[in-house]
């Protein structure tokens, strides 16, 4: 038997068989150790280094400094932060010779080979330690280039923020790079200072922060987007501080019409261009001052202040913004006969219908700041993970990705059971945190290159990006009737129904030139898949969508189906055209997992419905034969020698408690509800101990023919995100079983 925990440090030893409790544990825990950070907003330069569509940073200065001579240097600058120690690989790919250093210590640099291969690509690993780490990237300018590119392997999964150095720029987002110099400046043991400002280095670095004399000099509209030819619109969103009087002054110069709204209220309405002072009446709670100006012959423009009692109000940024010490927030070039919401205005999820100059056009826009070609940018910046998918202590809060689908999931179906809106509140906020910034992460990852948030949601290449969050986003909606759910769920059932790569029978599998899992079947893709494909087509009546989830089930089996131990493969390769038969247990769970949420909702007279309901028992059958004497299931089902682990068997204490509960598992050669509560059983005493940590799940997986790889190198990782949600899960219909339904489904 694998020993987690002391039996003393247990949940049942602290609770017993009092299961609500214990599920209160788990969830409480979940909460409070993933407080609900938001994204962090930081100041961004558009015309700095942006990341190409593999999330690589396009460190290429030749275009940026076509004058230099070749031998000249130039470096790249910029502070990573980390929570904890993490391990990531990154891939560095060099126009010419470079030097890349970390916290003052060379950690690679080119070969000759290297410098002269066009399509050069290495992968250095990098150990980042709690705190700032430097990065350091000297390059050097030759005949075959000068440069680089560079970031984390996996960039949309091991997310790699950086952030400008120098106390002139402290908290702004993004790397800077210095002049071309004729000699290297800095190496090991020699940074520059960040603690500096970037003038005592002696160097110039760009992107620039400052506007020029000549710039300031203009007003503010005018200097950030240039002299419209046509009348055009711009927006400039501040906020008021709390004040405890009604007597408010609002007075300045505007260079055109403009009116002014406090709180969604208008207050003031100027119908030509000058100077302005007016008493308002304003009782406000958040204090957001919003002026919209149209350009005139003066120019294009504003000038506004606020005092109450005689006495002057600073304004303050709308939100907290790292590394600007402005107050104004713009938006334009807009359209002079443009008309908007001003609550939906005062929103950092808001894009703009934007237009060109001379009044074209011109896609969209975003809130920009007052400093030369800066705009506001969100970040993810909570739980990074590491080349092990661990995160550390840091909140999971406001991440799209798979194992937190499972995880909002669970939270769901426990709020619901023990009649906790608080929770069901956490887990849905979590969702929008997402779904709220979903047109505006297309558009940054259109703008710049790679997106700063929604990563996996914008970036679906594969069902891990899109089908277990957006499962639990349906569940939300089931709850929420939130349109954004839905209006995210078409492309997703899109990409599964028309774009997803198959095999000629129609079975979805994975086809990712170069990449290790190319041309392989996954039994995980039934988790990644069905339960999206089954909430989808209830809520919006596409009777495709549930057809195919049944389909996905019986093709998969048949080329994963190890039928003389009624169990799962892993993977099936096509590349050596055979299935790896290693029984992985996660593997096994998401298809049980899965195929249970299909029975629940597919109709009695389903053409398949009988060959699935049969796989099903099949498969319990040759699960149940396999659990071990403490009630879990191993790593590696049929290997004796194989660790115990959590996920698993949570996953089968929820098909087992579900088949009995929905009369798919009575009767036969085995007792699933004492086979479920043995789990339960096992799971309490040995995974989770009296805190609400979960213990015994291993982490995210690849895969291999050897058994050996899931038993010795694919370790456990205590509260990992692959067990939290499903460990509520199995507990939830433990529940519903021993209380014979006296609780909310």
């Amino acid at each position: 038997m694998t020993v987690y925990i002391e039996s003393r440090d247990s949940a049942r030893y602290a609770f017993g068989d009092e299961d609500r409790r214990i599920l209160e544990l788990l969830a409480s825990r979940y909460i409070g150790a993933n407080p609900p950070i938001p994204f962090a907003y930081r100041a961004f330069s558009h015309q700095g280094i942006l990341q190409n569509e593999e999330g690589l940073y396009d460190m290429n200065l030749s275009s940026r400094w076509p004058q230099a001579a070749n031998g000249d240097y130039v470096y790249v600058y910029g502070l990573v932060w980390s929570d904890n120690e993490r391990s990531i690989d990154c891939n560095l790919e060099p126009i010419g010779p470079i030097k890349l250093y970390m916290n003052e210590k060379e950690l690679f640099r080119t070969s000759a080979v290297e410098e002269m291969k066009p399509d050069a690509r290495v992968v250095i690993p990098m150990l980042l330690t709690k705190g700032w780490n430097r990065i350091l990237i000297e390059a050097r300018r030759t005949p075959a280039g000068f440069g680089c590119r560079f970031g984390a392997d996996e960039a949309k999964v091991r997310i790699l923020n950086v952030l400008a150095p120098f106390t002139d720029r402290a908290g702004s987002a993004g790397w800077v790079y210095s002049e071309p110099v004729k000699k290297p400046c800095y190496g090991e043991e020699a940074f520059p200072e960040v603690l500096h400002s970037e003038e005592e280095t002696g160097l110039s670095w760009l992107p620039r922060t400052k506007w020029k004399t000549e710039e300031a000099a203009l007003p503010n509209l005018e200097r950030q987007y240039g002299r419209p030819e046509a009348v055009v619109a711009g927006y400039g969103w501040t906020r008021l501080p709390i004040w405890g009087t009604e007597s408010l002054v609002l007075q300045g110069r505007v260079c055109g019409p403009a009116s002014v709204w406090i709180d969604g209220k208008l207050v003031l309405n100027l119908t030509e261009a000058g100077s302005f002072r007016e008493n308002v009446k304003a009782d406000y709670s958040s204090g957001n001052l919003l002026i919209r100006t149209l350009s005139g012959p003066q120019g294009w423009g504003f000038e506004l202040n606020a005092s109450a009692d005689g006495k002057p109000l600073a304004l303050k940024q709308p939100m907290h913004i790292h590394g600007y010490s402005g107050e104004w927030l713009y938006a334009g070039p807009i359209a002079a006969n443009t008309a908007f919401d001003t609550a939906a205005v005062c929103q950092v999820s808001t894009l703009f219908p934007a237009i060109d100059l001379s009044g074209q056009p011109a896609g969209s826009t975003y809130w920009e700041l007052n400093m030369p070609h800066t705009r506001l940018r969100p970040f993810y910046e909570n739980a990074m993970l590491s080349n092990k998918w661990t995160t550390g202590t840091a909140t999971n809060f406001g991440r799209w990705d798979y194992p937190l689908g499972v995880t909002m999931y669970g939270l769901l179906r426990t709020a619901r059971v023990l009649n906790r809106k608080e929770w069901s509140d956490y887990a849905i906020s979590h969702i929008r945190t997402c779904t709220d910034m979903y047109d505006y992460a297309l558009w940054d990852r259109k703008e710049y290159g790679f997106p700063s948030v929604n990563h996996q949601l914008v970036l679906t290449r594969m069902l891990d990006n899109c089908g277990s969050f957006g499962s639990a986003m349906l569940e939300a909606y089931l709850q929420e009737d939130d349109d954004m759910f839905l209006r995210i769920a078409d492309p997703i059932a899109d990409f599964m129904l028309k774009r997803l790569e198959r095999r000629e029978d129609g079975a979805f599998y994975r086809l990712s030139e170069g990449e290790y899992f190319d041309n392989t079947l996954w039994a995980d893709d039934l988790y990644m898949s069905g339960p999206f494909l089954t909430r989808y087509a209830i809520i919006s009546g596409n009777q495709e969508a549930i057809d195919e989830a049944a389909r996905q089930f019986l093709l998969f089996q048949r080329y994963l189906f190890i039928e003389e131990e009624r169990i799962m493969s892993h993977v099936y390769d096509f590349k050596y055209g055979q299935a790896t038969r290693v029984p992985w247990g996660r593997g096994n769970g998401w298809v049980l997992f899965s195929l249970s949420e299909l029975l629940e909702r597919l109709p009695e007279d389903h053409p398949n419905r009988d060959a699935l309901l049969d796989f099903f028992q099949s498969m319990c059958s040759g699960v149940a034969d396999l659990q071990s004497s403490s009630g879990l299931w191993r790593q590696v089902l049929n290997e004796p020698e194989a660790y115990e682990e959590a996920s698993c068997t949570a996953m089968f204490a929820y098909a087992f408690a579900r088949g009995i509960r929905f009369g798919w598992l009575s009767g036969g050669d085995h007792d699933y509800a004492a086979a479920a509560r043995k789990a339960w059983k096992g799971l309490t005493e040995n995974a989770i101990d009296r805190s609400g940590n979960v213990h015994g799940v291993c982490s995210g997986s690849r895969y291999s023919f050897s058994p050996d790889y899931y038993m010795y190198d694919l370790r456990t990782v205590v509260n990992d995100n692959h067990g939290i949600g499903i460990m509520m899960l199995a507990g939830v219909e433990v529940s519903l079983l021993n209380s014979a339904g006296k609780f909310a489904i």
